[in-house]
């Protein structure tokens, strides 16, 4: 049997040989005026993923790969820092920050043991970083324990219903058919891929979000523009409009 912190040193060898493939994507988002999210680029009107007062928040975005919620968080006032277990994808997130001139702290580290003091932070948040790379029953309890009472966890993560209906080989897009069990989903391998994610059902993650303190405020499932096109092929657009191929969780920390 696997270490159960194996997946920490296999998604950081993972995103270090990853990192390339996203320079050009992180380099369009930093341009962006609007914040866009997940791999179908909606609109923050559309979701409202952020809070809608930003200025003066400490913020700490896990797993930030090329840093460009924390530019969005930035230049909306906040003060963020970005957090991430890949060396490469940090190099490509400083390369932004100079060419941009845009600067905020970038740390090297893992969500599921970051190095800040209790109560530091306003707002947690995550798409596509430690929301799906990390150990939900590790990096939520970090995360209450980063957030002052009141403070707010926004994460991004692939929807259940995609996680049941994509089949293992990549590129191939989720199907109409249920391929794997709801019960006991928790940890993700694939064939020929050496990383490792995590996805839990909607019953178990309002449980860990309540037990460590957190009220859930929102559960938004995602549905693409009719025009939307997606930067991975994880479900077709028609698809994606019947049924949701992403979602958002949105809860805060109880006083």
């Amino acid at each position: 049997m696997a270490d159960n912190r194996d997946h920490v040193r296999r998604n950081q060898a993972a995103w270090d040989a990853y990192a390339s493939d996203y320079a050009e994507t992180g380099l369009r988002n930093w341009a962006a005026d609007e914040p866009t999210w997940g791999i179908w680029s909606v609109p923050e009107a559309q979701v409202g993923m952020l809070p809608e007062a930003l200025d003066g928040l400490d913020a700490i975005e896990l797993g930030c790969g090329t840093a460009y919620v924390s530019a969005w968080l930035a230049r909306r006032g906040a003060r963020p820092v970005g957090l991430d277990v890949s060396t490469a994808q940090l190099a490509t997130a400083r390369g932004l920050q100079d060419r941009f001139g845009l600067r905020f702290p970038l740390l090297l580290a893992s969500a599921e043991q970051v190095p800040f003091a209790d109560q530091s932070f306003d707002l947690v948040i995550s798409e596509y970083g430690a929301s799906i790379w990390c150990d939900p029953y590790a990096w939520i309890p970090e995360a209450a324990r980063l957030l002052r009472p009141g403070g707010r966890l926004a994460l991004l993560v692939n929807s259940v219903q995609l996680m049941l209906s994509v089949p293992d080989e990549d590129g191939v897009p989720a199907t109409e058919r249920l391929l794997r069990p709801f019960f006991g989903m928790h940890r993700f391998e694939w064939p020929d891929d050496d990383s490792v994610e995590f996805h839990l059902g909607h019953g178990d993650m309002i449980r860990l979000l309540r037990g460590c303190g957190f009220e859930v405020e929102d559960l938004i499932e995602v549905r693409p523009p009719q025009e939307a096109t997606a930067s991975h092929p994880l479900a077709t657009l028609e698809w994606a409009r019947r049924w949701p191929c992403e979602e958002i969780w949105k809860a805060r920390k109880r006083h």
